[in-house]
């Protein structure tokens, strides 16, 4: 088999790929032979060195991937099942999707879902997975779509983007936030009521206009101080989801 690995040399990380034999793969009680994985922001940053996402070298990036048990000894498991995979530090601190085969504990796959192949289940992928979660919360906090708009940063990206969609789906009002004028057409696509330009929200006081009753935040830092101060008081509409690289925070 073969997978991309991560090397690092006088400090640069360097990509290739090699051969690998099974006796190679890190320790774990199910081996996955791998059909699909999908690259993310995290993945294109372990490539290149150009973020701290590596743990230790050697490793084979890839924090998502969906295939079949190759072998099992973990009972919920059995050869031939379709299966996927998405976060636990796999990519980081384990070997990860871009492999043809993977080893990881049980507790970190999922059985796949009625509907799904592997193939679909990586199109959708982390990005999508994530935006999902975000929605939900919003949900689950009592937020509906007659509580007011629900603004959404970073849109143009991963989740930013899938949750544009799965909101106005659901029939929210979407102010989508963007650094790239390129995009506004896609997101109108997509379904977002309107376009705001990132710069809009470079700086910002303690306390501003109230505008959202929710919000799903992709970028931080001073976006979010932004999207904090405008946030509509009181109530249910004090809420937002924040995606960061570990997961979620309200």
């Amino acid at each position: 088999m073969q997978a991309l690995i991560l090397e690092q040399q006088d400090g640069k990380t360097v990509a290739s790929v090699q051969p690998l034999d099974e006796s190679q793969l890190p320790q774990g009680d199910v081996s996955v032979d791998i059909q699909w994985s999908s690259l993310n922001y995290k993945d294109a940053l372990a490539i290149t060195g150009k973020g701290k996402i590596i743990r230790n070298f050697p490793m084979v990036p890839g924090i998502d991937f969906a295939g079949v048990v190759h072998s099992s000894e973990d009972p919920r498991f059995h050869v031939g099942q379709q299966v996927l995979l998405t976060g636990w530090g796999v990519g980081e601190n384990h070997w990860g999707g871009l492999s043809q085969r993977a080893r990881v504990k049980g507790d970190w796959l999922v059985a796949m879902p009625q509907g799904l192949d592997g193939r679909k289940a990586m199109i959708i992928g982390t990005a999508g997975f994530t935006a999902m979660l975000c929605v939900m919360a919003l949900e689950e906090a009592g937020i509906r779509p007659q509580d007011g708009e629900i603004v959404v940063t970073g849109a143009s990206g991963g989740v930013g983007s899938t949750a544009v969609a799965l909101l106005h789906k659901l029939g929210y009002q979407v102010a989508a936030v963007s650094g790239r004028e390129s995009t506004h057409d896609y997101l109108r696509d997509l379904g977002a009521n309107r376009i705001l330009g990132r710069d809009e929200f470079a700086e910002s006081r303690p306390l501003e206009k109230q505008l959202w009753a929710g919000a799903i935040d992709t970028v931080g830092d001073n976006v979010l101080a932004k999207v904090l101060a405008q946030m509509n008081y009181g109530g249910r509409g004090l809420f937002c989801v924040t995606c960061v690289c570990k997961g979620l925070t309200r």
